[in-house]
């Protein structure tokens, strides 16, 4: 909001400079954007919740209780009114109540033509364009007092008639900026006998517009039900400074003196005659609210104490009326207050004008210890751990996408969730995966120059039918090791996505467990199904785990041609085999040795090493902590379509020393189970 401060001025007796006004109001709440000493205006950022501000009367009022000066209100009559004749008349009827509580009007003889200079400079100043006297008296009133008004050719108006009303489905309309726009039932519209001749609290309609033969214009000073305006404005495309003020609550008691001033600035600059006496259509009175403020809760609330004939000033000089009662006040709220609506508003208003500086700076005593933080929150940052520690950097992207780069990840029997507003096609539905955004993140570092690039992202993803699940993914893509002099860097591979997969268990105390899997965003052959488990309970599927479909990243703008492997699991699952955070993160070192034996078996080159490790827990004792390949062999002195895979198992219990008798039992019967599940022999 463009505040001129000299006319600032004409409605509060302030001397200060325009930096001094400017730092002064700032200091009770509103944010400056702008100070233009030269030409003495000052830009203020004005927060939806008080456009009693988008005026010069408002801000007046702040400066006036900032500087402890009284407002003078700018003159509102009393109006010299000539008697109408029938063809000088008009007509005003609501039809809708609840969208227009009240309706003024009058009839001013005019003679249109160029606003004086005054005008004209004032309205440039504060950011409006002038027009001519007739349209600048209505921006002049509007900027002045808060009131957005509009002038109508009455002679243009069928049957001298007002109607407030809803729109008609399909009713067409052409607007001041010369679009012809089509109208819905839920919209309200000013009309004449015939059609629709402005958008109610939007804009008005270029068929009635005020030009230079019009000799009679109807003035127009209305409340509109602010949803209602909203809506319209929105459903339209169309914002005004009108719409504006309207949407976010204007005064419903200042209509009539709206009317005043214009009609006398009317007489001023246009040689304006009010024909007729005021039309007042009230259907719905505004009755101002009335709140209790207890003089003890306003020193608890803000810290230090605010004399009572201090809190009268404030109150009286921001416009509030004042009646003592036991405790402290009863206060009626001006009707252009939309913001205050219960005790405590009232006590920031006391204390924004009494200065947040003085609150003293104590600490308050605590009373009780803090509670930890919830499961969730320390599973999320036990994996964030695991995953910065394997040289991953977190991103955060939005759970909006567009539909194209949901569908490759979402589940085939499955819909992704769909967005009821978009706010564009790229923020079309809910992800069904983490995956995309990662994706586009990492695309977005390769574009950078940066080939190697571990990102992982810990957050919500969503589906029709199961809702919304919380997910850790990650992607990688370039070297597995960071380039060095002593050895040439690796590409990063599937066992190196895996390797990352089984530590992220292994932290939540499971072990990981693979199997082959098709999904569409990844390569065939290239993919396993990620489960995990505790002993000999049933695995839990947790995810998926492979390389990333070519084509798929080269569609979202991958260059490179570098491989991308992806992981995503469910957090919350994993979690659940967990149990208790404090048995993953609380675990004594080991107190007695380990027994390590190593074991060589040839078996069928097709068998899952998975199905191997599986036969080997499920046969091998309690002590058995360890299951490791580190070899495997295909050639000479081995059978065709068989393989020698080598295996270290190790044993320890955490009670007492393991006997060699016990170990070697152990392998015995490991051994045995392999040949009878797999055909094993061991070499």
């Amino acid at each position: 909001m463009k505040i001129v401060v000299d006319w600032l001025r004409e409605m509060a007796e302030i001397g200060a400079g325009v930096e001094a006004v400017a730092e002064t109001v700032a200091l009770r709440g509103f944010e400056v954007a702008e100070v233009d000493v030269a030409s003495g205006v000052i830009d203020f950022e004005i927060t939806a919740n008080r456009p009693d501000c988008l005026s010069h009367l408002g801000l007046a009022r702040e400066a006036a209780a900032a500087f402890d000066v009284p407002v003078r209100m700018p003159d509102l009559g009393p109006v010299d009114r000539r008697p109408a004749a029938p063809e000088t008349s008009a007509a005003v009827t609501i039809e809708d109540a609840a969208g227009c509580p009240r309706y003024a009007g009058q009839v001013v003889r005019v003679r249109v033509g160029p606003s004086p200079e005054w005008l004209a400079a004032r309205l440039t100043a504060a950011g409006v364009r002038p027009i001519n006297n007739v349209v600048d008296v209505t921006n002049y009133v509007m900027l002045e007092i808060g009131q957005p008004m509009h002038a109508f050719d009455l002679e243009k108006l069928a049957g001298r008639q007002i109607r407030v009303r809803r729109a008609r489905a399909g009713e067409p309309i052409r607007t001041l900026d010369g679009e012809k726009r089509t109208l819905d039932e839920s919209m309200l519209v000013i009309a004449d006998a015939e059609r629709a001749q402005a958008v109610a609290g939007v804009m008005g309609g270029a068929d009635s517009e005020v030009s230079d033969r019009t000799t009679l214009v109807l003035l127009e000073s209305a409340y509109f039900e602010p949803r209602s305006v909203r809506r319209t404005s929105r459903q339209l495309g169309l914002r005004t400074e009108a719409s504006a003020r309207f949407e976010r609550g204007a005064d419903p008691s200042m209509q009539a003196a709206a009317i005043d001033r214009a009609a006398l600035l009317l007489a001023r600059v246009a040689g304006g005659e009010a024909i007729g006496a005021l039309i007042d259509c009230h259907p719905a009175p505004h009755a101002p609210r009335q709140i209790g403020l207890r003089r003890a809760r306003i020193g608890r609330i803000l810290g230090f104490e605010v004399a009572g004939a201090e809190v009268e000033r404030i109150l009286r000089r921001l416009a509030f009326g004042l009646a003592p009662d036991a405790e402290g006040w009863r206060v009626t709220v001006p009707t252009a207050r939309v913001d205050v609506a219960r005790e405590i508003d009232l006590i920031e208003e006391v204390g924004r004008h009494a200065g947040f500086d003085r609150v003293p700076a104590t600490y308050p005593a605590s009373r009780r210890f803090e509670a930890g933080l919830d499961p969730p929150i320390t599973w999320d940052c036990l994996a964030r751990k695991v995953l910065t520690s394997a040289g991953f950097s977190e991103s955060v992207t939005f759970a909006f996408i567009e539909r194209a780069a949901a569908d490759p990840f979402a589940d085939a029997s499955d819909e992704p969730v769909a967005i009821a507003n978009p706010l564009s096609e790229k923020f079309a539905v809910l992800r069904p995966s983490l995956l995309p955004g990662l994706l586009d993140a990492l695309v977005h570092n390769r574009r950078r120059e940066r080939r190697d690039v571990r990102l992982f992202e810990i957050g919500a993803a969503f589906s029709t039918r199961g809702g919304e699940s919380r997910r850790a993914a990650f992607a990688l893509t370039g070297t597995a090791l960071a380039d060095h002099w002593s050895a040439r860097g690796r590409m990063a591979d599937f066992f190196d996505a895996k390797g990352i997969v089984e530590a992220l268990c292994a932290a939540f105390g499971s072990s990981a467990r693979f199997a082959p899997a098709e999904m569409p965003c990844l390569v065939r052959g290239r993919a396993a199904g990620i489960a995990a488990g505790k002993g000999d309970a049933t695995p839990v599927a947790l995810g998926v785990v492979g390389q990333l479909m070519p084509r798929l990243a080269t569609a979202r703008g991958f260059t490179g041609g570098d491989d991308i492997y992806v992981a995503e699991l469910d957090l919350a699952k994993l979690a659940g085999l967990a149990g208790s955070i404090e048995d993953v993160l609380v675990q004594p070192l080991p107190r007695h040795p380990s027994v390590v034996r190593d074991v060589s078996i040839e078996i069928d080159r097709g068998l899952p090493a998975a199905a191997v490790r599986d036969t080997i827990r499920g046969t091998a004792p309690p002590t058995l902590v360890s299951v490791r390949e580190f070899d495997r062999y295909q050639g000479e002195g081995v059978a065709g379509g068989r393989v020698s895979l080598s295996l270290r198992l190790t044993f320890r219990d955490p009670d007492r020393t393991l006997t060699d008798a016990e170990v070697q039992q152990a392998m015995d019967r490991i051994v045995a189970a392999l040949a009878g599940a797999h055909g094993a022999v061991q070499r």
